[in-house]
Order: structure tokens, then sequence, then C-alpha cells
């Protein structure tokens, strides 16, 4: 199971005491008879953002969050990182050399969005009604419109919410509360593709091949990794008019 890394550094932050399990020694002399089970110490709740420093401390979390997430982590692994973030902020010597595995990092963050990617696209591909374009674009119908199709040169209007492949949201105009125009032929290949199939009042979920979407240069300054695979809903609002047309 994947863990959004959001919720994982607030995690760490929260518990500095937390250590990775370890194996029961063999006591000395047979042991006492079993006491009563230990009740479970009530969770934590979170620690309330009260002060600007509370808040910067905060926003380091989401900022380190926001720069793993390609590496996609499971629990154990999670638990790996609060061993080495704890190991740091103790100064206990490290168990192996930063600078020996610092460069292997990358790779890694590459390799592991890879795979993620192939199973974000098979995943959806395998949804009821999905079609996959020559692209490699899966656009699903989430519901029929009945108005007039765009084509490439119009001009667009529409509500969208953007995700990365851990569902995280990275982009919404329902959000800002207002519909969003722009020529269709100026956006990125998948929105080109995946619009023009869908009708005025109909709404639509696009799984972006990295390719189709940002590539190598997402949006400077936005929490999109490289190559990778986005999903967007989008709701086609209107069709204002044809781009091709000089007023």
């Amino acid at each position: 199971m994947r863990m959004q890394w959001k919720a994982a550094l607030v995690l760490m932050l929260g518990a500095p005491g937390l250590a990775l399990a370890q194996a029961p020694t063999k006591p000395s002399k047979p042991a006492a008879a079993p006491e009563a089970p230990a009740k479970a110490a009530p969770a934590q709740a979170p620690l309330e953002l009260k002060t600007d420093e509370q808040k910067a401390i905060y926003s380091v979390g989401i900022s380190l969050g926001q720069s793993v997430t390609a590496l996609a982590l499971t629990l154990e692994e999670v638990q790996l990182l609060q061993r080495g973030l704890q190991d740091s902020l103790s100064g206990t010597a490290p168990a192996v050399d930063p600078k020996e595995y610092g460069p292997k990092i990358q790779a890694l963050a590459k390799e592991r969005m890879a795979k993620v990617n192939v199973a974000t696209l098979d995943r959806a591909s395998k949804e009821p009604g999905a079609t996959r374009l020559p692209s490699g674009v899966i656009y699903r119908e989430l519901k029929a419109g009945t108005g007039k199709s765009p084509r490439a040169i119009d001009t667009v209007k529409v509500h969208y919410q953007g995700t990365l492949v851990d569902g995280t949201e990275f982009d919404s105009s329902y959000k800002r509360g207002m519909a969003v125009e722009f020529p269709l032929n100026g956006v990125i290949p998948c929105w080109t593709q995946g619009v023009q199939k869908m009708k005025v009042g109909g709404k639509a979920k696009l799984t972006c091949p990295g390719s189709t979407a940002y590539g190598e240069r997402p949006p400077t300054g936005s929490r999109i990794p490289p190559n990778a695979v986005l999903t967007f809903e989008v709701e086609l609002v209107d069709i204002p008019g044809n781009t091709a047309v000089t007023p």
C-alpha cells in the first residue's frame, strides 16, 4: 500500500520517538505468567499550527514530501526514511555513506516512477468504457454531453481537476471557483486529443502518459515530477469560438 507523502512527513515530524521494531531478546530465565495485554496508547491528535514558526517547519515537511513523491515508497520504506531523518537530527553516525548513495537517488526515482506510470496506465485502460488513443492517452467518458464537439482550432471553456498517480491534487479550477478558457491547440497534447472527443455539457477522465503531458519539463514550481502520468477530470462547459478567426 502506497502512502501519500504529506501524511508520511507529518508522521515523521510529529512522532520523533518512533523507532523500527527490534527482534525480541532471549530471556535469561523462564518467563513469568503472561500479564494482561496492555491497552493501546490513544492516537495523538495532529499538532496545531498556531505560530509562524510552526507553520514554517510544517512547510518544510510538505516541501520534502513533494521532492520525493517520485520514489513512491512503501510503508516499510517510509520507516527507513524516518530512521535516516532521526539519525541525522540526533547526530548518530549514518549506517551508509550518503555521498556514495546520493547519486543513486535520481536513478531510483526514475525507475520507480516508470513502474508506477505503467501500472497507472494499465489500471486506467481497464476501467469500464475506457478507450486508449493512438498516442497512449486513455479517454473515459464520465457523463455524456449533448452539445457540439470542439476542434483543435477552437477555444474551449472547461472546469477540471488534475491529480498525480498517488491521488494528490495539483490543480483544480473548481477550487478557484472559475472555469478557464484556452485555445485547444495551445495546451498539452493529452488535452488537445481528449477534449475533442467530448461534447458540451459532458465530463471525461483523461489519463495522460508523460509524453502527452509535460515530459521532462513540468511547470516551474509545480509538484509534478518529470515524465509523470497525470489524470484529469474535465468538464466541457462551452466552446466560445474559433481561434483561427481573426476579429
